[in-house]
């Protein structure tokens, strides 16, 4: 049995949660895998998982085990990147998975620099505002806006989007134009455009403040969505009200196809982070693309008015 193989597919099958998962993200079969952990827990005497037709679990000695695995590995993930990463030539398959708005406006257009600079990184870009498991889906980053929920995970907080608030003319032109955010729900015809949750599956509410206390306005829709490029468009179909990253609105208002609400009001800031799998090493590649990532940020502040996570 090689140790370190066995150590790392039974820390994988522990973070997946299935032998099936673990197996994808190190390109081995199930058997392999199965095999690996079975022989480590031959070795140790102790049973570390607990396996069923339809899940497994970590045993309390396989959980207590799998910390100092994770530590064990991540120092040798470290010994081997010092020696290599100062000479080291970026290149190979990146995963990376990044929401629908980010990508079309943002992340898309700027491509051709990033590869004009790394040309031996192939990046597998998956566009989704979707919930994604990085351990089973066997992605190398997340970038996501919102405040996170899992605390296993490592990230980065690489920022903040400043949101407002937006409706289209021809819904103005219908209903008239709210003044107070109230307005939005209770016995009135205003509706919001509903933004589902990809965790808890509920649509977000819009929260506001204003002279420091803040209000928040459930609101109510007839559609709820959870793709932001498709809320997008029905806020400006004039579906409802939209509460949304400035970027997202920068190219609609320009066109005048949505205007600004609720002047004076506070619309909050969207925190942004790069999700990463616990315990694994931060490759050349995903480093450099991080950075220029961060670069990416700094270069459109103008026009998302993002602020860095330095700033206050």
């Amino acid at each position: 049995m090689d140790r370190f193989d066995a150590l790392q597919a039974f820390a994988r099958v522990v973070e997946a949660g299935s032998f099936t998962k673990a197996a994808r993200t190190l390109n081995l079969s199930k058997t392999t895998v199965s095999q690996l952990v079975q022989q480590l827990e031959s070795r140790l005497r102790v049973r570390l998982l607990n396996r069923t037709t339809r899940q497994v679990q970590v045993t309390p000695e396989g959980a207590a085990y799998y910390e100092r695995v994770l530590r064990l590995l991540a120092d040798l993930q470290d010994a081997d990147a010092s020696l290599t990463s100062a000479t080291a030539v970026p290149k190979g398959r990146l995963r990376v998975d990044v929401p629908s708005p980010f990508a079309l406006t943002l992340l898309v257009p700027a491509l051709p620099i990033f590869h004009a600079r790394y040309p031996d990184i192939q990046l597998d870009l998956g566009v989704s505002d979707r919930r994604v498991d990085v351990v089973g889906d066997n992605v190398d980053c997340v970038l996501r806006g919102g405040e996170l929920t899992d605390s296993s995970l490592r990230a980065r907080r690489v920022g903040e989007l400043p949101l407002g608030v937006y409706a289209a003319p021809r819904y103005l032109a219908r209903l008239g134009t709210p003044g107070h955010p109230r307005e939005l729900e209770g016995n009135t015809p205003h509706r919001v455009v509903g933004f589902l949750n990809a965790h808890t599956g509920k649509v977000l509410p819009l929260v506001l403040s204003r002279d420091g206390l803040p209000f928040a306005v459930q609101g109510r829709h007839v559609v709820a969505i959870d793709d932001g490029n498709a809320y997008l468009a029905a806020g400006i179909a004039g579906l409802g009200v939209l509460w949304l990253p400035h970027y997202m609105a920068h190219a609609p208002l320009a066109r005048g196809e949505l205007v600004p609400l609720f002047d004076g009001w506070d619309a909050g800031r969207m925190p942004l982070h790069l999700v990463f799998p616990p315990g694994r090493h931060t490759s050349a590649r995903l480093r450099v693309f991080v950075n220029w990532l961060e670069e990416l940020l700094v270069r459109h502040a103008p026009l998302s008015a993002w602020v860095p996570p330095t700033a206050k």
